[in-house]
């Protein structure tokens, strides 16, 4: 496993390309991997659209997904000045007023467009170190080679299972802590439901706690598909300081919020095959 993403790493992005149709063809139309999940899910979230829009979108979406693999594949060896004019962030200097006050910010994203190009290029526009949640490889090896390719433009990654706990350690500290926050927490999890994209929808909770924690502005990061390749991306605020006292969890909220507006822009964009409604609200 190591071997083969180093080798296909160290290849052009054109044949990376390439192979990321081909892995449209399989997964769409021979072995219709979690087509009928990703169906199910466009039609809970868009029962306004026609049949044949949701079947539009769904094609489209797994066509991106073969895409975002190529994409992420290269990333994992192209150089800064390589990836820098394909991923361009609009607006940098937003978090420096926070900055020049001693404070850190957090960066909510989702899995949107290129999530790993995203995080990748954090290190090379951003004034303050970042420092990405990320879910460990059960490979030393790929785990290692990972961490090291997301982080060779700065910055750090923190597990997920000791991410909070990293955190509030490191408070007296300036970073940018990035999640990548639409997953789904385990039915058994704390967690916060909202009304998302049509129906009643868990989201994790920790974010918001850590946001009052360390007094931190909270940015939704949205990131837009220019062309096959290329990205714009542009920090939005979704919460500052001071916090009032109640439970935090209208931070959670103006982030599904937000997430949902980017999705109902460019439906293809999201990952419709994650299992997001895996279990009902409890009456």
């Amino acid at each position: 496993m190591l071997g083969l993403l180093k080798g296909l790493s160290y290849l052009p992005l054109p044949v990376l390309y390439g192979i990321g149709d081909m892995v449209f063809v399989l997964t769409f139309y021979l072995v219709r991997w979690r087509r009928k999940l990703a169906a199910a899910n466009l039609a809970s979230s868009f029962p306004e659209k026609s049949e044949q829009e949701r079947k539009q979108i769904l094609r489209r979406h797994y066509r991106n997904l073969g895409r975002v693999l190529a994409e992420a594949l290269w990333g994992l060896h192209a150089d800064a000045e390589k990836l820098r004019p394909r991923v361009v962030l609009e607006n940098p200097e937003a978090i420096k007023p926070y900055a020049d006050r001693g404070k850190s910010v957090l960066l909510m994203a989702g899995h949107f467009c290129n999530w790993e190009w995203m995080i990748l290029s954090a290190g090379l526009y951003l004034p303050i170190p970042t420092a990405a949640v990320y879910k460990q490889q059960r490979n030393e090896g790929v785990d290692l080679f990972l961490r090291n390719a997301r982080t060779r433009f700065g910055g750090t990654v923190i597990p997920h299972k000791i991410f909070a706990k990293e955190v509030i350690e490191r408070r007296n500290e300036i970073n940018a802590y990035a999640l990548v926050a639409d997953q789904t927490p385990l039915k058994s999890a704390n967690k916060h439901w909202t009304h998302f994209l049509n129906q009643d929808t868990a989201f994790f909770v920790g974010t918001d706690k850590l946001a009052k924690i360390l007094e931190a502005p909270v940015f939704f990061v949205v990131m837009r598909r220019i062309r096959r390749g290329y990205y714009a991306i542009r920090l939005e605020l979704i919460a500052e300081p001071p916090y009032g006292r109640g439970d935090g969890t209208e931070i959670i909220d103006c982030y599904a919020k937000v997430l949902e507006r980017e999705i109902r822009e460019s439906p293809e964009d999201w990952l419709w095959i994650h299992n997001k409604w895996k279990y009902a609200k409890p009456e």
